[in-house]
């Protein structure tokens, strides 16, 4: 039922900035946290940013300053601003939401990506 999706990729110049966003549907009792991963060609997925339930924020050393995750609850949407854009930013990311069930246990879901590509 929960689906995620992303978008505001992009074509930008190195120094540009872009903002994703990422919309959630679906009914959803306990969020406890959500974030940006984003894998480039030959590489792992990783974390660049997440954002927790009470609103704690956490980012990769390599976008520190640069990026920054926020969301709006009345839209059931989270952003990730991308300021200083570099070209090894260049990857496809993805949402991502953490469910928290009744058990205790998590759910996690992912949406489908929007690729960034930074080049002059």
């Amino acid at each position: 039922q929960v689906q995620l999706v992303e978008s505001g990729g992009g074509l930008v110049q190195p120094g540009g900035s872009l903002r994703l966003s990422c919309v959630v549907s679906g009914t959803i009792w306990s969020i406890r946290a959500m974030g940006w991963y984003r894998q480039a060609p030959g590489k792992e997925r990783e974390l660049v940013a997440s954002i927790t339930s009470d609103g704690s924020t956490s980012y990769s050393d390599s976008v520190k300053g640069r990026f920054a995750i926020s969301r709006d609850n009345a839209k059931n949407t989270v952003y990730l601003q991308m300021n200083s854009l570099k070209p090894d930013d260049t990857a496809v990311y993805y949402c991502n939401l953490v469910r928290r069930l009744l058990s205790g246990q998590s759910r996690t879901y992912w949406g489908q990506g929007t690729q960034v590509t930074v080049s002059s």
